[in-house]
């Protein structure tokens, strides 16, 4: 398994705390942020790589370009500066999201979109990882139909799939895409009361074994079929947050997820 952890597992932490963290879990990739917290806007980008590169980790991603799907307004130049400071900062990728307030965006927007970004990757030799999100209001749901826009767009080059365990079962998504599958993001949801439409990031915890969301067996089901890349915690409940000791918590859920894979 390649364990990382995003920065949002540990908010509180400063950008080198967080580093330390995650060597001092045995992990060399990370995920930093542009907002919570806000590395992206509030730390220069050269200063980013090298203390990713003293403390000995890769920033795997930076986390993320929104409405990526919306190619209009202040979205174009925002895709450049961002592409601009993850080439500086030493990431390899960026995470995309698409628009999530009910608004629909079609299928041919989102297709032009992918077109649009794809050579400000390239220029930059890096990835874009598309990440769906499963909530009932957004305007992109499934792997199945970013990987339809991607093919559309010739873009199997440049964009991969974040497989998000939370997304993927608000979605109802039973389909597994390991081969083209760039990272997977890691959380649980274990309030029972909550039905699966209502679940939302606030919810979304650290695993363990009242998790709902099945996170071992889709991980199995990724290993099984060949994914090899990493798998980064990204919990977003405020308790989480709050935690005194968040390194100790990310351990016991990386050891629970060993012991059950």
């Amino acid at each position: 398994m390649r364990f990382a952890i995003n920065h949002i597992s540990t908010p509180n932490l400063g950008l080198k705390e967080f580093f330390a963290t995650a060597r001092n879990l045995g992990l060399t990739e990370v995920e930093i942020r542009n907002d919570l917290p806000d590395i992206v806007n509030t730390i220069p980008a050269a200063d980013v790589k090298a203390a990713a590169q003293k403390a000995g980790v890769e920033i795997i991603s930076i986390n993320a370009l929104y409405p990526f799907n919306v190619w209009s307004g202040e979205l174009p130049q925002k895709a450049v500066a961002l592409a601009d400071y993850a080439a500086a900062s030493g990431a390899k990728a960026l995470v995309m999201c698409p628009l999530n307030d009910g608004t629909k965006v079609s299928f041919d927007d989102l297709v032009a979109a992918l077109r649009a970004m794809k050579p400000i990757l390239l220029e930059r030799g890096l990835i874009g990882l598309v990440e769906p999100l499963g909530f009932p209001i957004s305007s992109l749901r499934t792997k199945r139909e970013a990987l339809r826009a991607i093919d559309a767009a010739d873009g199997g080059n440049v964009y991969k799939l974040v497989h998000d365990t939370f997304h993927h079962h608000l979605a109802g998504e039973t389909d597994f895409f390991p081969q083209r599958t760039g990272l997977v993001h890691i959380s649980g949801v274990v309030d029972s009361t909550v039905k699966v439409n209502d679940m939302l990031d606030g919810h979304r915890v650290l695993l363990d074994a009242d998790d709902r969301l099945e996170n071992v067996s889709q991980i199995k089901a990724l290993i099984a079929a060949g994914y090899q890349g990493p798998c980064s915690f990204e919990p977003f409940a405020a308790d989480v947050h709050a935690l005194v000791d968040p390194e100790t918590a990310v351990r016991e859920s990386i050891n629970y997820l060993s012991a059950n894979l």
